[in-house]
């Protein structure tokens, strides 16, 4: 049997955080999913999907995604019934989250672009996808040489902090 769900979407809200009484965190949100084709009026649809994630990724999810995030979820379908408030049987379908992935900048717009486009470095150091030479800059003297494989480790340690802005995280 296969039970597999590959969703890409964006929040239609904040995910809510809650904790079972054992301390399990769980967060709950909904994916707004569009349909590959158009409807009469050529307007795309969407559907809206329930998601739930356990555990960590669940405290992930609730801080550092809110309603426009773009998101990539994978996981399961599954169904749960309960009684109501008004004693009726109440039947719930979700998808149950593996994995949540981050599809843009903590910091992106939510207008449907996402990103810069690309990593820039700055006079600090830094990767940078427009660098003519094709080299890594690792200070300002020395922006002229380009990176040898063999000889210059990028990545070694000099004892100086690393300057990374936050536009460069992927989370």
């Amino acid at each position: 049997m296969m039970n597999r769900v590959v969703l890409v979407g964006r929040l239609t809200r904040d995910p809510e955080l809650r904790y079972t009484p054992a301390g399990v965190a769980v967060a709950t949100f909904t994916l707004a999913v569009n349909r590959t084709f158009t409807n009469q009026q050529g307007e795309r649809e969407a559907d809206f999907i329930n998601c739930v994630v356990w555990r960590k990724p669940a405290e992930n999810v609730a801080n550092f995604l809110k309603k426009g995030s773009l998101a990539g979820v994978d996981g399961r379908v599954q169904t749960r019934n309960y009684e109501g408030q008004d004693g009726k049987r109440v039947y719930v379908t979700e998808v149950v989250a593996e994995s949540v992935q981050f599809l843009e900048p903590k910091n992106a717009t939510h207008n449907g672009g996402g990103g810069n486009g690309g990593y820039q470095g700055n006079s600090g150091g830094g990767y940078s996808n427009n660098n003519a030479g094709g080299g890594y800059n690792q200070n300002q003297q020395s922006s002229s040489q380009s990176y040898d494989r063999a000889n210059n480790d990028p990545f070694a340690s000099d004892g100086k902090p690393i300057d990374i802005s936050d536009d460069d995280l992927p989370f």
